[in-house]
């Protein structure tokens, strides 16, 4: 069976997040990891936040998720790494196949960038491969949480 789990990279909006945590959970996701300024389902203090909750539907307390300070992505991406998972960006950049183009392996991290600057530079210095999905209208990209659910329902 094909294990899967991804990484929000300093996602900006916790309606991103929280829609993320509720198809996450429909595609069979094990973990989520949120990097840096993305926010999680409970503040420092504990506390659901609201948004993130009405989102996912309570998602965001089905799927197990761990929040990653940005000084610690390097040990992360190491971690996955050693226990077999491909590290695959959701980005465009120069070397990135179609997303229709693309098999996943057993075990897959797929990587969604920030709203504005995609998934950052540190992290595609250490990613396994690159996916897009093909644009056919003058926008280049699409809101990250459609593109969470168009990736994990094609690739799960």
């Amino acid at each position: 069976m094909k294990k899967t789990v991804i990484i929000l990279d300093n996602i900006r909006s916790a309606h991103n997040v929280g829609s993320a945590f509720r198809t996450a959970d429909g595609a069979g996701v094990e973990k989520i990891y949120l990097l840096g300024t993305t926010a999680s389902p409970r503040d420092r203090f504990g506390r659901e936040v609201a948004e993130i909750k009405k989102t996912s539907l309570g998602a965001s307390e089905m799927v197990p998720w761990e929040h990653i300070d940005n000084e610690n992505t390097d040990a992360l991406l190491t971690k996955l790494q050693s226990e077999g998972f491909e590290l695959v960006a959701v980005e465009q950049t120069p070397t990135s196949t179609s997303l229709y183009d693309f098999t996943p392996s057993e075990k897959t991290c797929y990587i969604f960038g920030n709203e504005i600057d995609g998934v950052g530079q540190s992290i595609l210095d250490k990613i396994d491969k690159a996916i897009e999905i093909p644009m056919k209208g003058q926008k280049e990209s699409l809101n990250v949480s459609v593109t969470v659910g168009i990736v994990l329902f094609k690739n799960g």
